[in-house]
């Protein structure tokens, strides 16, 4: 799993590649530190190359969704496959994240 943080004025852009597995939750949790609290910025995790998600990557980015919130910043997801946007509308979380394609 690779994850790239890009930090820009009004944003936050996580660029997700590979598998968010249980192993890889547990080694990214340190890389999005910074967008636990978003910092009033609104968050877009690119999932054009997130090839499979495990129930801890879910968990990361409930609470990535949560500390936004209660900074006042909303997280995207942005090009996801339609297997993990199906493990997204299994999960209920469908409902929870706003989501675009390029």
């Amino acid at each position: 799993m690779k994850a790239l943080i890009q930090e820009f004025e009004d944003k936050y852009v996580a660029t997700l590649e590979g598998e968010l597995d249980t192993n890889a939750a547990r080694d990214m949790e340190k890389t999005f530190q910074p967008l636990y609290t978003g910092n009033g910025r609104n968050i877009i995790i690119d999932c054009t190359k997130l090839e499979y998600i495990a129930s801890s990557g879910l968990r990361i980015l409930i609470s990535i969704l949560k500390g936004a919130k209660m900074s006042g910043s909303k997280v995207i997801m942005r090009n996801m496959n339609d297997d993990i946007k199906n493990v997204f509308k299994l999960t209920g979380f469908i409902n929870l994240f706003e989501f675009e394609q390029d």
